[in-house]
């Protein structure tokens, strides 16, 4: 699951950032509105935390904007602004919760977990399968052929950016900004022995091996036929 944080005050929004990766998500962090702006309307992503006061843009006018333009992804704001009308505004607008600042992180995940659970009424849009293999990014559990597969949080991470984009050969430099938020550094290995993990869990006690290496260029997953 992606995440985008719209939040311009610096120590907030990594504290943020930081707890969410830790819960599992894939996070980009935006401090300022014409920017997160910006991301919202070109990239794909699960849920929007967004803050109301930003600088150049404000959160109304960036969910306003995101509503006129179709963008259904659901929108959380976070706001030091508890009015009625404030809160009344945000609905209205088009968001799918609204968190008074300051607040538990607990309960902000829990939030988190709950708007991108009803996010879609197509339970299917959770359900990420290839051959045997099923994601099932709700209840964050992996099966094959209806064996139950534990992975650690990077490795589900991982599996996740490898079956949305099946068929296509993915370069580290992507796997390590998507799944570990690190530019790619040619000298470590981390990549390697991350898929060379996840590989013995997923393909070493199946017949059919699903993760390749395509050398010089990166990995990819894909049925055996389709190499």
């Amino acid at each position: 699951m992606k995440l985008l944080i719209v939040e311009d005050e610096i120590k907030t929004g990594e504290y943020l950032r930081q707890g969410l990766t830790e819960a599992g998500f894939v996070v980009d962090l935006i401090h300022n509105g014409l920017d997160g702006y910006h991301h919202a309307m070109t990239e794909s992503y699960d849920l929007v935390i967004l803050d109301v006061m930003l600088p150049d843009l404000d959160g109304w006018r960036i969910l306003k904007s995101l509503r006129d333009a179709n963008k259904t992804m659901p929108v959380l704001f976070l706001t030091a602004r508890d009015s009625v009308e404030d809160r009344v505004k945000g609905l209205e607008l088009g968001a799918d919760d609204y968190l008074v600042k300051p607040f538990a992180f607990s309960e902000l995940l829990a939030r988190v977990r709950t708007i991108i659970r009803r996010g879609s009424t197509d339970t299917q849009q959770h359900i990420l399968t290839i051959a045997d293999l099923e994601l099932d990014l709700t209840r964050h559990r992996v099966t094959r052929s209806n064996q139950r597969i534990n992975l650690t949080a990077k490795e589900f991470l991982l599996l996740e950016l490898l079956i949305r984009h099946k068929g296509e050969v993915l370069p580290r430099s992507l796997i390590a900004s998507q799944v570990w938020d690190m530019n790619f550094d040619s000298d470590t290995n981390v990549i390697d022995v991350a898929i060379r993990r996840l590989r013995s869990k997923i393909d070493d006690n199946f017949e059919d091996k699903l993760i390749h290496t395509v050398r010089g260029m990166g990995y990819m997953l894909d049925l055996p036929d389709s190499i």
